[in-house]
């Protein structure tokens, strides 16, 4: 699949697909996924991997929702995720207009475009995340969000250039 990836396109790094699955832990598993600018859909895949009930996959290129649509029958996880050929924008309304709640929200946008922040402005009024949810971004640790009102920081980690921001709602669960 890596030949037939667009330039631009960074899967995430196994170590930090592992630092982010290990800290969430028991969370993932039975919990409903949405896997924004899925790229590979390497997070998503390795949330059904880890036990998740289920993953929404939203990417725009329609080669790599192919992709990860192929990968998702090759593993035999079709009956668990859905694959979205969108822009996150208009996803996330409409998401939100059919009344779609996640467990777990997971985000890795290209970096230096500003759609880090943008997606989590979009995501603070907490309309797709359970009260008790928690929202992972990737990005370049120079482009360290300025967490929007309504979000928390819950942990941040960083390995070599990338960052890993957890958040959840302000006043959710066990924020």
């Amino acid at each position: 699949m890596a030949a037939t990836r667009p330039s631009g396109v960074r899967p995430t790094a196994r170590r930090v697909r592992d630092a982010l699955f290990n800290s969430l832990g028991a969370r993932v598993a039975g919990a409903v996924v949405l896997d924004l600018f899925a790229g590979t859909g390497a997070l998503g895949l390795e949330a059904l991997a880890r036990g998740a009930a289920s993953v929404v996959f939203v990417e725009r290129d329609p080669r790599l929702a192919q992709g990860i649509r192929e990968r998702l029958r090759e593993e035999g996880m079709t009956e668990r995720a859905e694959v979205w050929r969108a822009a996150v924008a208009p996803a996330l309304r409409r998401l939100a207009e059919e009344g779609r709640r996640f467990d777990l929200i997971l985000l890795d946008p290209p970096y230096g475009r500003g759609l880090l922040a943008e997606t989590l402005d979009a995501l603070a009024g907490g309309v797709l995340l359970r009260p008790d949810g928690r929202i992972v971004a990737e990005g370049h640790w120079r482009d360290a969000p300025r967490l929007p009102q309504g979000l928390v920081l819950v942990r941040e980690g960083r390995y070599g250039e990338t960052a890993l921001w957890e958040c959840a709602l302000k006043g959710g669960g066990d924020a």
